[in-house]
């Protein structure tokens, strides 16, 4: 029950950028790629987003328990619906934090980096945060958006520490196209996210809750939404132009994900409330899958 309330299978919308930003990042020699200590650092990374992402949807689940019990969708979720007790949740909480710290640490024991370890607790509380925004902003969507984007930002110092941001106070190339990723992330998190809210419209607005949708209806955050991922596919290209890494097979998988954008709103537009989970889940996934792979490809090569 728990397991399912986490949502692991939700990891596939921000582990393909971590992965990416640690590829675009990996410590390089002439040969290529030093996989004798980028294997571990990529280890350390997929282990940081499992505990991560563990650690939001449980404060997600913990927080939002009596809203979610009250809310004929949620009513059946483990802490909703007693399966679990706060008490558990909050033990579950601690394993799940400690784990990423000490993932974090990982880094610096073993690499010399001990930037994960000093932003470690800042991420945790920065990803935990979402979970309250819809207590008093509609613009919570952008707040779990900018959780998500923060994803490729800590691969990448997990991997080179700010230096694949800035050397010699010179902002680099590599930065550029990891501050792209990471808005392309935000804004399509959030245009998605939009579209995942549709569902609790009416309940959002009975109880006082905060969303696009409760503040705008259905028709107000179709149209936030299709602008989000106009602006997130705006940030992929500038990602794609900007980078000495990114060739034609990342072409590729820009023009397949604006195909999958424009695909994921016909899908919302004919079927409605219907096309929700077409529209938020798998087709998003494939987004990230597609981008992922494509990335990781042309750093490779």
């Amino acid at each position: 029950m728990a397991l399912g309330d986490i949502k692991l299978a939700h990891s596939v919308f921000a582990l393909p950028f971590a992965v990416l930003a640690a590829f675009l990042t990996a410590p390089r020699d002439s040969v290529g790629v030093r996989w004798g200590v980028f294997a571990g650092m990529l280890g350390l990374i997929v282990a940081c987003m499992f505990f991560a992402r563990t650690w939001a949807m449980l404060v997600n689940r913990v927080a939002d328990a009596r809203i979610d019990a009250a809310n004929p969708r949620t009513a059946r979720r483990a802490f909703a619906g007693g399966g679990l007790t706060r008490r558990d949740g909050l033990l579950m909480l601690a394993i799940s934090a400690a784990g990423f710290l000490a993932c974090c640490a990982g880094f610096g024991f073993a690499f010399g980096n001990w930037w994960p370890t000093v932003l470690g607790a800042p991420v945790l509380i920065w990803i935990g945060f979402y979970s309250f925004t819809k207590r008093f902003t509609w613009w919570c969507h952008v707040f779990l958006g900018g959780a998500l984007a923060a994803s490729p930002l800590a691969a990448a110092i997990a991997t080179q520490g700010f230096d694949a941001f800035v050397v010699d106070s010179a902002w680099t190339r590599t930065g550029t196209t990891l501050v792209s990723i990471a808005a392309m992330v935000l804004c399509w998190v959030a245009g998605f996210d939009v579209i995942y809210a549709l569902q609790d419209l009416d309940y959002d607005r009975e109880v006082g809750l905060n969303s696009v949708p409760a503040k705008f209806g259905w028709r107000g955050a179709i149209a936030i939404s299709r602008v989000l991922h106009a602006m997130s596919l705006i940030g992929l290209l500038i990602a794609w132009r900007v980078s000495d890494q990114f060739g034609a097979v990342f072409g590729a998988g820009v023009a397949i994900v604006a195909g999958t954008l424009v695909y994921e709103h016909v899908v919302l537009a004919k079927r409605g409330r219907a096309g929700i989970p077409m529209a938020f889940f798998t087709l998003n996934g494939v987004i990230s899958c597609v981008i992922g792979a494509a990335g990781v490809l042309d750093a490779l090569v």
